[in-house]
């Protein structure tokens, strides 16, 4: 067993579904959060592309597979317990399915700015 197959193992010693956080390799913004099991990971090293597993459909999916708009990994990191990973990415076009470049782009709460917060 190589090294980037150990790797994989270490990963689902707790669990069979880890969180993968994707994020643009250039920017470093974060663009989405996605389920990997074993197998959807082995795929992404072997394609090159980022696979997940999707737990309300119960399948793999590549991303951009429909859309065409594929995330090109150029890196996979894991966390401190390794369980969740990173896929270091480079897009092919937005990420979102609603078309924005991010799937985070709703926001919740944003903290005033200094400026902001003198002026009110």
């Amino acid at each position: 067993m190589n090294d980037v197959d150990k790797n994989i193992e270490r990963c689902f010693e707790k669990t069979g579904l880890i969180p993968a956080i994707v994020q643009n390799a250039a920017t470093g913004e974060v663009l989405m959060v996605g389920f990997c099991n074993k197998e959807a990971l082995r795929k992404t090293v072997d394609t090159g592309t980022a696979w997940f597993y999707s737990r309300s459909r119960q399948c793999l999916w590549n991303k951009g597979e429909t859309s065409g708009n594929f995330l090109y990994v150029r890196e996979i990191v894991a966390d401190c317990d390794w369980d969740a990973i990173l896929y270091k990415c480079v897009p092919a076009g937005p990420t979102c399915h609603t078309g924005e470049r991010s799937c985070f782009h709703n926001s919740i709460w944003k903290q005033a700015s200094k400026e902001e917060s003198q002026d009110g």
